[in-house]
């Protein structure tokens, strides 16, 4: 990811947040890669299928669009190495915003029963 764009997604959660946009945004697209990706951290098996979308719409409940894929990216690219790792690791409140989403991430999935 290019500097000037990780910036661009990391600065209005950084600078205090932009305005809230409405709960449950989230572009059908996005859901059905989380719930495939969850999906397959979880053995690939059909019966996580309602369990993960559950997690993801509770998640959708919580978080604007916008700031899911802040959030995510954030703790998704925090364990990257070098220059290119450095855009996540070390900006002040990264990691507090990483820490966030992966609090409500493991509250849906506890609330959802996703082991």
């Amino acid at each position: 990811m290019k500097p000037i764009l990780a910036a661009a997604l990391l600065l209005p959660l950084l600078a205090g947040g932009a305005p809230a946009a409405p709960a449950n945004d989230f572009p059908t697209v996005a859901r059905v890669e989380y719930v495939l990706e969850c999906m397959n951290n979880h053995g690939g098996k059909q019966e996580t299928l309602y369990q993960c979308a559950c997690v993801i719409d509770r998640v959708g409940a919580q978080l604007a669009y916008d700031d899911y894929v802040t959030m995510s990216a954030a703790l998704r690219y925090q364990t990257l190495e070098g220059p290119r790792g450095a855009e996540f690791r070390d900006p002040p409140g990264v990691k507090t915003m990483a820490a966030k989403y992966k609090a409500i991430q493991a509250e849906a999935a506890k609330a959802c029963m996703l082991r």
